[in-house]
């Protein structure tokens, strides 16, 4: 290995970073077969399509005729196993194209379930649970229940066909991704049961699947498996750091068809959207995705190893099969937590030199910290932490553009730890 000067490492700390590099090389492997898989799925997915350079144009205005965008879509759903998707940069957020999914499938007096416990944060106001949102589902008539989860963090199966049992259900929905929990997050195949039990207790409802941060993390997706719908963010996986906003969704045709008639207007659907430029950065983001997916494996598996050796508990543990890119660190007090954003600020390729601190962030009902250096705002499939400031003060990490310097802003947040005294070697 070439040695480099370019940042100041303790000793103990560049010894520890060896020790992870060299006890992580049987799950980089794993990672690296799974990435060449996706990356010929996709491949063939645009050899199939017949992408060819004048898909990449503009269109501006309403937006008719784009074949850019309709053959996006259609490579879209091919790469994710499914009959149709949208795949649009006016998504503003993942919580964007989830709220269009289900205003799109639920009509007043509808009822969902959740599979996987209290959803995500920012959904909470989607649906109106809790508190009050103007506008929310619950609004519209919409009736909101969830199934606990077990007290190990996974799904809870026989309360599930109970409640499914109980009947009346239209949407059962399922987080593939742990939010800020520290459940662990929902492999496909765990995915695929869950399908299996909704269709065999409830055949009427509809299977909706929030995938953020789980694209391309293993060969299948949901839709491939009994899901009826996916939704998730161009800025975290399938974008590939390159798309810079949207979302999508995917799965049965004459589903995605509904939400398309939310996203623009009934009897319109899915026929207008200007792409305004954006065609070529989606096409490229979704080539790349893969790759970049498979580098923000790498990161988070190199960090559970370096602070699993630094004393600190992670999950996954370095060696687990993963569902999603996120990486989990429970440093034990809110200094330490402050310190390990702030550390991985300073090897982000954008805003280095900005201190993060802990502040009152819409959507979340504790301080959050953000560590998110980033070409694009927000990207987290660019590598940042976050993390609300309450017990126990665990940091939700995620991505890397490369695994090289994703590992080099791992290394700046335990010497950041190291700096303050927060940290025993």
């Amino acid at each position: 290995m070439l040695q480099q000067n370019f940042f100041t490492i303790d000793p103990a700390l560049q010894r520890a970073d060896a020790a992870a590099r060299e006890t992580v090389q049987p799950a980089f492997r794993r990672i690296e077969e799974t990435t060449e898989y996706n990356q010929q799925k996709v491949l063939a997915a645009f050899i199939r399509g017949g992408v060819s350079e004048s898909h990449l144009g503009i269109s501006t205005g309403y937006g008719y005729g784009d074949r850019g965008r309709e053959t996006l879509e259609r490579v879209f759903a091919d790469c994710m196993g499914a009959e149709d998707s949208l795949i649009r940069h006016n998504f503003v957020s993942g919580t964007h194209a989830l709220t269009v999914a289900l205003f799109g499938l639920l009509r007043p007096g509808d009822k969902m379930l959740c599979l996987t416990g209290r959803p995500y944060d920012t959904l909470i106001g989607v649906l109106g649970i809790d508190s009050h949102v103007d506008g929310s589902l619950k609004d519209f008539g919409v009736e909101y229940d969830e199934v606990p989860l077990t007290a190990d963090g996974r799904p809870d199966l026989p309360a599930i066909r109970e409640k499914l049992a109980a009947g009346g259900y239209r949407v059962a929905y399922m987080q593939r991704s742990r939010g800020y929990s520290l459940r662990p997050s929902l492999r496909v195949e765990e995915i695929e049961a869950l399908c299996r039990l909704v269709k065999e207790v409830s055949p009427a409802a509809w299977t909706v699947v929030d995938n953020c941060y789980g694209e391309f993390v293993q060969p299948k997706e949901p839709t491939q498996v009994g899901a009826d719908l996916i939704v998730g963010s161009l800025i975290k996986n399938p974008g590939g750091g390159i798309a810079p906003t949207g979302g999508y969704i995917a799965g049965r045709a004459e589903l995605v068809e509904k939400c398309a008639f939310r996203l623009t207007a009934p009897g319109v659907g899915r026929e207008v959207g200007a792409t305004l430029g954006h065609n070529r950065e989606l096409y490229m983001g979704l080539f790349n995705a893969p790759h970049v997916t498979g580098e923000a494996l790498k990161t988070a598996v190199y960090a559970a190893a370096l602070f699993g050796q630094l004393g600190f508990a992670s999950a996954p543990a370095w060696d687990e099969p993963r569902a999603d890119i996120i990486q989990t660190v429970e440093l034990g007090n809110p200094e330490a937590l402050v310190a390990f954003c702030q550390g991985m600020q300073k090897g982000a390729p954008v805003d280095s030199f900005v201190t993060p601190e802990p502040w009152d962030m819409p959507g979340y009902d504790s301080q959050v910290i953000m560590a998110a250096g980033a070409f694009t705002l927000g990207a987290s499939i660019e590598l940042s932490a976050d993390a609300p400031l309450r017990p126990p003060y665990a940091a939700w990490m995620q991505g890397g553009l490369n695994f090289h310097s994703g590992a080099m802003g791992v290394l700046l947040a335990a010497q950041s730890m190291l700096d303050k005294g927060l940290l025993q070697l």
